[in-house]
């Protein structure tokens, strides 16, 4: 009996694992200035936006002319016609991937990876926390970008009408599209994990969806780019439905294991210091 309580100490379950490395990780989080500033910066990045919208002779004041333009786009768009339909939460999936990168990159830095693969965590354990953990982080963004976006709009006069079907939708699904450029910005930092600075340009690069955008000029707004990451995050747009949150749901969770099985991979075939 004594036997099998020992060995059941020494080999926790699959949840409890990730339980305890969800614990040490949302602690870290919540105890560094890094969550709070990014927290902040998404909510000031569409009101400085938005705020511009009152300028007359400002580049953005023909481009919003309703509040919700500063959450999504009225229609799914690859091929960005003018800079106001970049302007938009996605956003928070270029500014979350730099969070990450000086997340993870300070596991690193400080030794706390070596340290912690050399006790008892294994390596996916490690994804998988981190993934849900920065996913939070960038939910909170969406968050507060939401915050700053509705007073933004408030103090400008713009119009706040809407679908409130479609906009509901819409921002579930940006939301829900957290988790999987959670996992692809591990998986980078992974990769680049020897190379803090490459992996800050990398997870800017990808997060601002240069290569969907690419073919999207070549194949036109084809849905099949819907299976990509940025695909389906301009898929929540302001005409969303159910069926566009199942797909962002889908895509996300696809990728995320996809990403996290590549990770582990990587980090059980390579030095991990």
């Amino acid at each position: 009996m004594e036997k099998s309580k020992e060995l059941k100490f020494e080999n926790p379950s699959f949840v409890s694992r990730i339980k305890s490395m969800l614990s040490v990780d949302f602690y870290r989080l919540f105890h560094t200035p890094l969550f709070y500033i990014f927290i902040a910066i998404a909510a000031i990045i569409p009101a400085m936006i938005i705020g511009t919208t009152g300028m007359g002779d400002s580049q953005t004041a023909a481009l919003f002319t309703n509040t919700w333009h500063g959450i999504a786009v009225e229609k799914p768009i690859y091929v960005i016609e003018n800079i106001g339909q970049y302007a938009n939460m996605n956003m928070v999936f270029i500014f979350g991937g730099i969070m990450v990168s000086i997340f993870i990159g300070h596991d690193y830095k400080s030794g706390y990876v070596k340290q912690l693969f050399t006790t008892h965590a294994k390596k996916q354990d490690y994804l998988i926390s981190k993934s849900l953990t920065c996913a939070f982080a960038m939910m909170c963004m969406c968050g507060t970008y939401f915050a700053g976006t509705v007073l933004a709009g408030a103090l400008v006069g713009l119009s706040f009408k809407v679908n409130a079907g479609s906009l509901i939708c819409a921002l579930l699904g940006k939301v829900i599209m957290s988790l999987g450029w959670a996992s692809l910005y591990t998986f980078l930092n992974i990769i680049f994990r020897k190379n803090f600075w490459i992996s800050i340009a990398s997870s800017f690069f990808f997060g601002t969806g240069i290569l969907i955008i690419a073919a999207a000029a070549i194949l036109g707004n084809s849905g099949i780019l819907n299976i990509f990451l940025y695909g389906s995050s301009v898929y929540a747009c302001l005409s969303s439905n159910f069926l566009s949150v199942i797909i962002c749901l889908t895509c996300s969770v696809a990728w995320s294991v996809i990403y996290n099985l590549l990770g582990t991979y990587i980090l059980n075939k390579s030095d991990v210091y």
